[in-house]
């Protein structure tokens, strides 16, 4: 079979990482100036889809390593409701691989106006949204023709840490942002398929994280929604007893999400746990005991670490969706550019 373009953009994704941090290390120097400057009170969001599970895993780290506050904004504020929000004290940033949905660029553009210092992630320089935003970055991801964003995603998730680590001076997550190259490369080879039999015979399934590792759940799960046409839903592990496990069965995968950072235990015992209970659940842990530990790339760093969990869920997801007969490239009813107002 033809090789799809997803699957090449998930093995460019080494490479892909490599020129963000060449090529657009400058801007994100800018950046982390431009926070210093600002010294915001609180942060924001602005993206939809995968952005903004990039956006989610941005917000973790930010909250982690600096101890301010960020809030996920709904575009829709700016451009159905016209509210005008107090951001006068805050940094604002928006993430889009296209750069050119209406209610994003709105809710951008609000914000600049209520004094905001807005910047952009973006794999579209000249975008709007790149000429709304005050401090721009491209993330230099290269052509993603795949509907399914993920060399995008990814990049988006190491612009926003490389910002981080420039904003506060953290040389731990700057070494730690600078070997992804080479840990994505490990992580390509990485073999998830044992997950492949729980999913045979089922028609829903949950994908569990926390902190960090929570955004690399949500990307995972609305990747088996968009190519491989799974009821898939992503929780906290603290969440999902919270009501929704009561739904797990001998039928309903659990797939849990654990990086090497202080959630680890509670996301182990947590599937363990539901695997005592019979459910077939697959672990990135070495305390996977009665779960089925799946292989991961240990970092050495909790944040980075978590990151490189959706490098192998990619290569197994696009196998997945043709083995299930749909095409990756091209999702039922959905499109490389969404346009929402």
């Amino acid at each position: 079979m033809t090789e799809t373009h997803m699957r090449r953009e998930i093995d460019e994704i080494p490479d892909a990482c490599a020129r963000l941090l060449d090529t657009s290390g400058k801007a994100i120097k800018d950046a982390g100036a431009a926070l210093r400057e600002k010294d915001p009170a609180f942060l924001c969001t602005i993206a939809r889809g995968s952005s903004d599970h990039a956006s989610l895993f941005v917000k973790y780290a930010i909250e982690l390593t600096t101890g301010k506050a960020v809030a996920s904004l709904g575009p829709s504020l700016a451009s159905i409701y016209g509210v005008k929000l107090s951001l006068g004290q805050a940094a604002v940033l928006s993430v889009s691989q296209s750069g050119q949905s209406p209610d994003i660029i709105s809710l951008v553009e609000s914000a600049g106006q209520a004094g905001a210092l807005t910047i952009a992630l973006t794999n579209t320089p000249a975008s709007p949204l790149w000429e709304k935003s005050q401090v721009k970055i491209d993330i230099a991801a290269g052509p993603e023709l795949a509907v399914a964003a993920t060399k995008s995603y990814v990049n988006s998730a190491v612009a926003g840490l490389a910002i981080l680590a420039e904003w506060t001076g953290n040389a731990e997550l700057g070494r730690a942002v600078n070997d992804l190259p080479g840990h994505f490369r490990k992580a390509l080879s990485l073999d998830w398929s044992p997950l492949s039999g729980a999913l045979e015979n089922a028609e829903s399934l949950y994908v569990l994280g926390r902190g960090p590792a929570l955004a690399i759940a949500s990307e995972a799960a609305l990747k088996f929604k968009e190519t491989a046409d799974y009821h898939a839903e992503a929780y906290s592990s603290a969440e999902v007893l919270h009501g929704p496990v009561a739904l797990v069965d001998r039928s309903f995968p659990v797939l849990a999400l654990a990086a090497r950072d202080a959630a680890e235990d509670s996301v182990s015992t947590i599937a363990e746990n539901i695997a005592c209970r019979g459910a077939p659940t697959f672990l990135t842990s070495d305390r996977a005991e009665t779960s089925t530990r799946l292989p991961f790339v240990a970092t050495g760093h909790p944040i980075t670490d978590a990151l490189c969990l959706i490098v192998p869920f990619y290569g197994f997801v696009e196998a997945l969706s043709r083995r299930r007969g749909y095409d990756p490239d091209r999702p039922a009813a959905l499109s490389k550019v969404t346009k929402t107002k």
